[in-house]
């Protein structure tokens, strides 16, 4: 009971339990009536980063956009991309060509917007074209007449030879026969030719004659017989010219037709003249059958000789309606990122060409904006280093990712890589920018720019009317019902309640806009064309009730007693503590019981969290604070003589956070001043050596947490919760809460030290030390100093006996 030296704290009012939005401020009938936000809720700051990576056209200032998840930063760059998407010229179309001096480098060309697929056209008609004309120009007679005369003058020219010969031979009664084996020399006295066995009965003078004769003979008969390879390569040349002068004509009509179109293009000129040669030096081909298996042809694809001729149009703008290409990537791997080279399958061989080169996303995002999520593309293999390379030699080349590290290199094409003139826009949050920063040194080089979008913003008339304007946009944008102001307002509420502070408002917009998805279903349920504040609270009811399994599977243990949680009456030693427990969406408060125990010690403070490996770091670090606290207010002249123990009771999972470290210190004054403490207050709020009480996070979660568990057990009017003074600015309570602290059933302290919250806990003054050096008589100050310095002579008194018997004393 207080002695009246200090006044009793007295609760918090219920307009200080929950700030208020009044509707009748917001001057509009429902959303339809007011402006549309065009940007984001006081992100200033980013967006003015954002622009300035936009503008910028130096190197390396890329953007990294940093915020919470649903924070808006995803549509509030996009949205501004879509205003300075028509800022610049479209860039240019790209397109891979066959390069026919070194087949395995397919060749690049850059064309204006939306030339790729009128040039890749163009050589389909040409070759269409001349697949009939050049035919028909060779089936023609007067071709057939000139292929006909070089074969009669290369015959005759042989045939004259062997004529020749033949004339010769007989004039020395030697004949020129053709057999099956070729043409021979043989013996022809007057034309008549010598059987072998008529050979055999001349004399040998005149066999060995015409031995000789024979030999000189054959051996000029070997010597046109060489001849005539020549002199049909010779043919096949004149044929071959022939071929070129008559399908010179054909083709060059038909490529100078193409090249006319192009003829602004200088490197499409070029490509032509190479064109215009092959076609001319391989005319042949389009009077054969395509009955050979080529890498060119894709199954059920179309002839395969003529596909080296085609264009592999890469990067195509013509639908890009004068606008800048904005891509953004889903799913950076490597292959969706720099492209890739598809290979097929013939005859079990995997074969490809450069018609099978694939675009990426940087392809396509060239000249241009590109947007990615950086969790994702530094999940995947090779694509975040692979986005690096292209950034830093600004250019887009195609690679085997299973190449690098390897000994082993696949045999592939090696396409000419793509000047890259690209902004990158990466993703991701705070945590995630600060470690990549730490261990990657290319994040400064390559990302000079950083968009920091804030998790909240002040809540004042102002942001009341941009967030009014923020939920007309999202309405707009998503076609709902509009909102009323009355639920306009319970939406600003809901956003303080979101950041966890009433004096500033959370700034994601994701959440903002699933609940108001959800109130436009349950308004359109009702039949009701706008959205009021019953349906938006129907909204936050059913999310809650959506994700309440465990909240309620833990509140029932506590009413079955399995949990020892007591809400009445008086004990030393014990409290009940608070926590916030998060499973997925749902948040909610959770208590604990906390016992502390002491007797004569060494002035140690065990933390039984701690010494089963339960007690994380923070919590540790409370328990080591509030045993500083004790070491410095309590007993000053005499060393502490203390042995205590603290507690969760029935937590079976690891205990963090410094937030319970007051409440403990309270359960540990109660023990050692033997006052009990009020079972009816649950307590949070962390302690410094000081005895001040220090801000915690989850305050409406915990308070609300606690106060669920007195309804189900009935209000009396003696329950509450007490947390520290500082985060009285933190609340945002749900209604029944306020509604039942302003009818007396429930109250809420806010307390600024440990002596104020014992004071509250226990019914008697915490004490202070006068003239004489002592607290006040019958505080809880004056009863755990008297306690302690009871223990102290105990410890005194146990060591004199012990030295006295020869006991040297055991070290801990």
């Amino acid at each position: 009971m207080n002695d009246g030296s200090q006044p009793v704290s007295m609760p918090l009012t219920p307009e200080q339990l929950r700030r208020r939005c009044d509707p009748s401020r917001l001057k509009f009938k429902n959303t339809s009536q007011i402006k549309e936000l065009t940007g984001l809720v006081a992100q200033k700051r980013a967006l003015d980063a954002v622009k300035f990576a936009i503008s910028i056209k130096e190197r390396g200032y890329n953007l990294f956009v940093i915020g919470p998840a649903g924070s808006g930063k995803h549509i509030a760059v996009s949205d501004f991309l879509k205003l300075v998407q028509h800022d610049r010229p479209v860039p240019s179309d790209w397109i891979y060509v066959y390069n026919f001096e070194t087949p395995h480098r397919p060749m690049t060309i850059e064309l204006p917007p939306g030339r790729g697929l009128s040039l890749s056209g163009a050589m389909d008609r040409l070759i269409e074209d001349l697949r009939v004309a050049l035919p028909s120009f060779f089936e023609g007679k007067e071709y057939q007449s000139q292929t006909e005369a070089v074969d009669t003058a290369m015959r005759n020219r042989q045939e004259r030879a062997l004529e020749e010969l033949s004339t010769e031979a007989s004039l020395q009664n030697v004949a020129m026969v053709k057999t099956t084996q070729g043409v021979t020399m043989v013996p022809a006295p007057s034309g008549n030719i010598l059987k072998p066995e008529e050979f055999k009965a001349l004399p040998e003078s005149m066999q060995n004659s015409y031995e000789a004769k024979l030999t000189e003979l054959q051996a000029k008969l070997a010597e046109i017989m060489k001849l005539v390879p020549r002199w049909q390569k010779e043919s096949r040349d004149q044929v071959r010219a022939l071929n070129r002068e008559v399908a010179g004509i054909v083709v060059d009509e038909a490529v100078d037709e193409v090249k006319l179109a192009f003829a602004e293009i200088p490197a499409v000129s070029q490509y032509l003249d190479t064109v215009r040669a092959d076609l001319v030096e391989n005319a042949q081909l389009f009077m054969t059958q395509d009955d050979d298996p080529s890498p060119f042809r894709e199954p059920g694809g179309d002839d395969g000789r003529f596909e080296r001729y085609r264009i592999n149009v890469l990067v195509d703008r013509t639908h890009d309606d004068g606008r800048l290409p904005v891509v953004v990537v889903d799913n950076p791997t490597f292959g969706n990122l720099i492209g890739r080279i598809e290979y097929l399958q013939q005859q079990g061989a995997l074969v490809t060409n450069f018609r099978l080169i694939k675009a990426g996303s940087l392809h396509r995002a060239n000249g241009g904006y590109i947007l990615i999520d950086m969790r994702e593309i530094v999940s995947e293999p090779f694509a975040w280093k692979a986005l690096k390379r292209a950034l830093r030699c600004n250019a887009i080349k195609f690679e085997n990712p299973n190449d690098q590290g390897s000994a082993i290199h696949t045999v592939s094409l090696e396409p000419d890589p793509i000047p890259l003139d690209v902004k990158v826009v990466v993703f991701g949050d705070r945590g995630l920018f600060y470690n990549l920063s730490q261990i990657d040194s290319d994040i400064a080089d390559l990302f000079k720019v950083i968009a920091d979008f804030d998790d909240t913003a002040d809540w004042n008339d102002n942001t009341e009317d941009l967030y009014a304007g923020l939920i007309a946009s999202v309405v707009a944008r998503e076609e709902l019902r509009p909102l009323d102001a009355s639920a306009v307002a319970l939406a600003i509420e809901r956003a303080a309640r979101e950041a966890d502070d009433a004096k500033k408002l959370s700034t994601k917009v994701g959440p903002l806009a699933d609940i108001l998805r959800e109130s436009s279903h349950w308004a359109r349920m009702d039949g009701m064309d706008t959205v009021t504040s019953v349906h938006l609270q129907r909204a936050l009811d059913e999310r809650i009730n959506r994700a309440d399994r465990i909240r309620k599977n833990a509140q029932e243990m506590i009413l079955r007693d399995i949990t020892m949680i007591d809400t009445s009456g008086e004990e030393v030693g014990q409290i009940n503590g608070l926590a916030v427990l998060s499973m997925g969406e749902g948040s909610f408060g959770r208590a604990s019981r906390i016992t502390a125990r002491v007797r004569v010690g060494t002035g140690t403070v065990m933390d039984i969290e701690r010494e089963v490996t339960l007690g994380g770091p923070l919590h540790t670090k409370g328990v080591l604070i509030l045993a500083g606290f004790l070491q410095s207010r309590y007993a000053l002249d005499e060393p502490i003589s203390l042995a205590a123990s603290l507690v969760f009771e029935q937590s079976y999972g690891e205990v963090d956070g410094d937030s319970a470290s007051s409440t403990e210190l309270y359960a540990l004054l109660s023990a050692l001043s033997d006052v009990p403490i009020r079972q009816s207050v649950a307590v949070t709020g962390s302690v410094n050596q000081r005895g001040e009480i220090q801000a915690i996070g989850g305050v409406n979660y915990k308070i609300e947490g606690f106060f669920d568990i007195c309804v189900e057990r009935g209000l009396t009017g003696e329950q509450g919760v007490m947390i520290p003074q500082s985060n009285v600015q933190h609340l945002m309570l749900r209604q029944d809460v306020v509604d039942a602290c302003r009818a007396g059933e429930f109250r809420v302290w806010g307390v600024a030290n440990i002596d104020q919250g014992i004071e509250i806990l226990t019914g008697r003054f915490g004490g202070v030390r006068g003239d004489d050096g002592r607290f006040t008589q019958n505080s809880i100050n004056r009863l755990v100093e008297d306690k302690l310095s009871k223990f102290a002579l105990i410890r005194r008194s146990f060591m004199s006996g012990a030295s006295a018997s020869g006991f040297s004393g055991v070290s801990v």
